[in-house]
């Protein structure tokens, strides 16, 4: 399906790979793996057509549709959701373009008996695509996958630009979904959703039929959609067939035994070299001298694997504080008409590691800052424990940051004590390293800021951390960094994440948000997990609605399922009726064209002139009518049968 044939791509003076070869074929579920700065992103770049490489081809399968979600910088405007969604139809756009295009050219009195006949069949070959694209439930595909993504039907109707980087996301995420393209490339499309919408996409992309490359830190999602892993690794790619976790599992024997080779190598070139040294002036050892010198020159170096996991880094440790650190007392909160938190209760106590969780807009982010102190509510109480110190990361932290101070300079001044060393340590942690360290917080993208200010969260000395999506911008290594820290630390900690590989070691408890209201689980993520189906069917069963054409009170659950099978069923049972309808009418309009023609010939009077002809058209005439009234009557037959099965399910 697609052929990358000698590529290599350089960096600021380095190649990022050089003369690599990959073929990608249809249905391969691939996960993209490799340390940060390997060129990952680059390559689905590469393979989507927006770059070049430097050198090398890339070949595509005529006709192949390619969707590229970018891991940033998206932004859709002018346009309602709904409106923005459904563009993705491309096809099925085009075909009724193409359909309402010959239909206006059949109504053209002047055209001959043979191009109406083209028309006609051109109109059917339009029907017959549209058919297969199953363009009559296009809509309501759209719909379910915008839904799918967390978009409630009050969002149908939003313009775009009222929406926020996040849920551009989702918004571009979306119509590469409807597009029904032929492969995937997809830029950490989990780093802005939630739980539901995470675990909507994965059952969508299970049941994909087309490719899918992806580049994912979320171990938990790219383990249940790929079963495949293209490794970038020291400017080579490497194939390995298992998951992302078979993957991790592979690639730690493997830096084992590459830092046993390097090591023993080291050895053998510190013998070679103390040899050398030692006999270097002694003309009866010149040979052998010599000989060694020209081993040392011939040797391929073995690289030591990616040091980045190894690096250990732990907080402060925390001031003692009281038993209770934070307790809410009947917390309410609205923005606007948007009761977002009603009656809240809870309590924080000293050692809890309490991972929030719930739907995109539920108000996790708000309970947060409400903890930490960031926003206000509108009743209810907030007591703070003995001696609670917190410290909070947000998503918008970055935006916090000094512009005109340096990476280590912004550290400092958090950190002023910490020796230089260590503050390059935590930097390298996430993934910035050498020079990097001097560039100024105001040129970094929106990831690097957020990286830098979660640097910043290791050296304040608090016992209560709140951290609001903290992996979204770190590599995989970077991540087990953090977690790491996070299980040391002695303190107390809130999480909001839907991470759920980052999750399951940390927490022991967790709090669901949804609908302004809480509840508390005890027990881990699993445990969390576990109940979810519960307390999903409970929440469903607490939604009842009345349906018109039944008296019996059935779940919002099974009001859908029902209206989708409503919505096949007719479906099914009008497909072929249409179908024929939309024959009979081609036909109809060629014959009524043709017979005003006949019309307009017969009503000239130099047609009197000739009787053989008069008498051929007045028969093409009088057969014309036959057959039409034919048409029309099967017409009105095929329309009353259609009413009638369409009625049924109104």
């Amino acid at each position: 399906m697609i052929d990358l044939s000698n590529i290599s791509v350089q960096f600021n003076g380095r190649y990022l790979y050089k003369d690599v070869n990959y073929k990608i074929n249809a249905g391969d579920k691939l996960s993209l793996v490799g340390a940060n700065g390997t060129g990952k992103s680059c390559l689905l770049k590469i393979i989507s057509g927006l770059i070049q490489p430097e050198s090398g081809n890339v070949s595509r399968q005529k006709g192949i549709s390619i969707g590229y979600l970018p891991q940033e910088n998206i932004n859709h405007k002018g346009k309602s959701l709904i409106d923005e969604a459904t563009s993705a139809l491309t096809d099925i756009i085009t075909l009724r373009e193409k359909e309402n295009d010959i239909s206006n050219k059949l109504t053209d009195p002047n055209l001959s008996e043979g191009e109406q006949h083209d028309f006609i069949n051109q109109l059917g070959e339009v029907h017959h695509r549209l058919e297969e694209l199953d363009s009559y439930s296009a809509n309501s595909k759209v719909e379910k996958i915008i839904s799918g993504l967390g978009f409630s039907e009050s969002d149908f109707n939003k313009q775009t630009d009222e929406f926020s980087g996040g849920w551009q996301m989702r918004i571009a995420l979306a119509k590469i979904l409807i597009s029904q393209n032929d492969i995937l490339l997809l830029d950490e499309p989990t780093n802005y959703l939630d739980l539901d919408s995470l675990e909507w996409l994965i059952s969508f992309l299970k049941s994909y039929k087309g490719a899918i490359l992806v580049v994912s830190h979320d171990k938990f999602f790219v383990d249940e959609i790929t079963d495949k892993t293209l490794e970038i690794y020291m400017g080579k790619f490497n194939t390995f067939n298992g998951n992302y976790a078979a993957y991790l599992n592979y690639k730690e024997e493997r830096d084992n035994q590459l830092t046993g080779l390097y090591e023993q190598q080291q050895r053998k070139l510190k013998e070679t070299e103390k040899f050398i040294e030692r006999f270097r002036y002694k003309a009866s050892k010149a040979r052998q001298v010599q000989s060694r010198v020209k081993q040392l020159e011939k040797i391929e170096l073995v690289q030591l694997p990616e040091e980045a996991g190894k690096i250990r880094l732990r907080f402060p440790e925390p001031p003692k504080s009281g038993r209770t650190n934070i307790e809410l007392v009947n917390i309410s909160k609205s923005y606007g008409t948007n009761n977002v938190l009603n009656d809240v209760n809870l309590m924080i106590e000293r050692g809890d590691k309490i991972a929030f969780v719930g739907p995109n807009g539920a108000g996790k982010s708000t309970l947060a800052k409400i903890i930490a102190g960031e926003i206000t509510f509108d009743s209810g109480e907030r007591n703070i424990g003995h001696n609670t110190i917190i410290s909070y990361y947000a998503q918008d932290v970055a935006d916090g940051l000094n512009p005109d101070l340096d990476l280590l300079e912004t550290l400092e001044e958090i950190s002023p004590n910490t020796t230089p060393v260590h503050l390059r340590n935590i930097l390298g942690s996430f993934l910035f390293s050498g020079d990097d360290v001097f560039k100024k917080a105001g040129i970094l993208s929106g990831g690097e800021k957020s990286r830098l200010a979660l640097a910043g969260i290791l050296l304040n000395k608090s016992n209560l951390i709140v951290l609001d999506e903290p992996t979204n911008h770190l590599d995989y290594s970077s991540k087990l960094i953090l977690q790491s820290a996070l299980k040391e630390f002695q303190g107390s900690l809130i999480l909001v994440s839907h991470d759920i590989d980052f999750l399951r070691p940390l927490v022991n408890k967790v709090v669901y948000i949804k609908k302004g209201e809480v509840k508390i689980f005890p027990d881990g993520i699993d445990y969390f997990l576990s109940k979810r189906t519960e307390l999903q069917k409970l929440e469903e069963d607490n939604e009842v609605v009345q349906i018109k054409k039944n008296s019996d009170i059935i779940s919002r659950k099974d009001r859908k399922r029902i209206e989708a099978e409503q919505r096949q069923e007719k479906y099914q049972a009008t497909k072929d009726l249409i179908k024929s309808i939309q024959s009979l009418e081609g036909k109809i309009s060629s014959l009524e064209i043709r017979g005003k023609k006949l019309e307009a010939e017969l009503s000239d009077p130099e047609f009197y002139s000739k009787p053989s002809l008069l008498k051929e058209k007045n028969l093409e005439f009088t057969k014309l009518q036959k057959e039409l009234e034919k048409l029309i009557k099967d017409w009105e037959t095929q329309s009353a049968k259609l009413n009638k099965i369409e009625e049924k399910f109104n």
